[in-house]
């Protein structure tokens, strides 16, 4: 059994490619349970966010677990397999390790160390845990990742240094809201307009250490999920008057709402129901958007009549989901901002540059250098057990064995001098065996254990069948 990563992200993919592979809940659950059902793969876990598709599994076979999953990739999400495969990396064993505990880290964000990730990680278990796809080897390693994220942010100052993709887009949607005071804004006054997509790289860089300040801005966030009450918190704590929350089931929307009121003193958190959401924007001076929808939640009509009914003020957008919710054509409105992840995605690098200390990067590394190393090794003594199962599974036989063959002897002998025998045969039997288990399992933990393992079994004889029947999990329904 061995672990093996296949996905795309932010570093190997174009947006455009991501939003098309992007897959909502419920078709996550149905990809996992299908690459579930492939003859090579035990264990499936995906971790989707908004700048990554990844799936992780536990297979017996590197090639066709690798062709299983991108079979089945290709065929949810209607993406050619040929222009598929020419974006997406492979990681087996050691090296896919190294990968989910760097993206828990945040090391392989689109901003350097922010800490969102981890809450996704989570996600990811649970939802493998729902679909019937999780299982020892994923769930050991999931929760591995998530220890070596915790200790990443605890041990080092990676978390200050990088934004989190929502502190990032705030940052630049701040150099687009009026600079003059709320009310003024809220008054009409007009305020000049740069281009709305030019030089945003610089603007984050430049943006990033100031503290965010929201006072008195009205804002409205589509959607209710983790990322969205993320959103509402974050404006919230930086100072905005009003949140309105809309989502499509509207009770979840308002305990969000109510949640902000009750949290926040100077603030009026209400929720509206989503299909009104378009009728609200003219209210507003910031919408944020990170609903999952696989479709269009505002479109370009939408937007243009509420910036009728505001003129002289800029409405910003901000589009933190993939597939995208906010029609690309805003960006050709005049008096509407729309940053989106391309955007965030071109400014990342400078963003990172700028605030991201090389020294807690450089620690990072070498934590999950080492907890690679501990899992690896952990993994290593782990894999022996069957071994040492077949083998003292041996010596009972052969004394019990003996046992009989004494019996047939000595029919005479009395239960207690029969149970002193019994005893004594298996006590000789486990004390022999002992210290060879032991050390065995000690080396096996070194990277080449291996090798021992091997030796354990020729110098035993014990049968590669067995030892296998012993290593495989059995059925969810024979389990006692």
């Amino acid at each position: 059994m061995s672990v093996l990563a296949v996905g795309m992200s932010h570093r190997s993919s174009p947006v455009a490619l991501l939003e098309r592979v992007a897959l909502s809940g419920e078709v996550r659950l149905k990809v996992m349970s299908e690459i579930m059902g492939a003859t090579a793969v035990n264990e499936v876990m995906m971790v989707a966010t908004c700048n990554r598709v990844e799936v992780y599994a536990d297979v017996d076979q590197f090639h066709p677990g690798v062709a299983a999953i991108s079979e089945l990739l290709s065929w949810h999400t209607g993406v050619s397999l040929g222009e598929l495969t020419r974006h997406l990396y492979v990681h087996y064993e050691e090296r896919a390790v190294q990968h989910l505990f760097s993206v828990a880290c945040g090391l392989d964000s689109m901003v350097v160390g922010e800490g969102q990730i981890l809450g996704q990680v989570r996600n990811s278990l649970k939802d493998a845990q729902q679909a019937g796809t999780l299982g020892r080897v994923l769930n050991d390693l999931g929760q591995r990742a998530l220890r070596v994220g915790k200790r990443a942010h605890t041990d080092t100052h990676l978390d200050q240094a990088g934004a989190g993709m929502v502190t990032l887009g705030l940052a630049v949607a701040q150099q687009h809201l009026p600079a003059a005071s709320a009310d003024a804004a809220r008054s009409g006054a007009r305020c000049p307009m740069d281009d709305a997509h030019a030089g945003i790289a610089g603007e984050i860089a430049a943006a990033l250490p100031r503290p965010q300040n929201l006072t008195g801005y009205r804002v409205m966030v589509l959607g209710a999920g983790s990322m969205s009450a993320l959103s509402a918190n974050t404006v919230a704590r930086q100072g905005a008057s009003s949140v309105i929350v809309a989502n499509r089931t509207f009770e979840r929307a308002a305990r969000l709402a109510e949640c902000l009121t009750e949290a926040y003193d100077s603030l009026a958190g209400r929720a509206v129901p989503f299909a009104d959401a378009a009728a609200h924007l003219a209210e507003v001076d910031l919408v944020i958007s990170c609903t999952g929808a696989q479709g269009l939640v505002l479109d370009a009509p939408d937007v243009a009549a509420a910036i009728r009914n505001r003129p002289g003020r800029p409405l910003v957008f901000v589009d933190l989901a993939l597939p995208h919710d906010i029609d690309p054509a805003v960006r050709e409105l005049p008096g509407a901002i729309l940053i989106d992840i391309e955007d965030l995605r071109a400014a990342a690098q400078a963003a990172t540059g700028s605030a991201t200390s090389a020294a807690d990067v450089s620690v990072v590394r070498d934590i999950v250098d080492e907890e690679v190393a501990e899992y690896q090794s952990v993994r290593r003594a782990e894999s022996v057990a069957p071994t040492i199962v077949a083998l003292r599974g041996k010596a009972r036989t052969v004394v019990d064995t003996e046992l009989a063959r004494l019996n047939g002897r000595l029919p005479d002998l009395d239960d207690k001098a029969r149970g002193e025998i019994t005893h004594a045969l298996r006590r000789v039997a486990d004390k022999l065996l002992h210290q060879p288990t032991v050390r065995v399992k000690q080396l096996a933990a070194q990277p080449d254990g291996g090798a021992y393992e091997a030796a354990l079994r020729a110098l035993f004889d014990l049968d590669p069948a067995i030892t296998d029947a012993v290593a495989t999990p059995k059925p969810a329904a024979e389990e006692s």
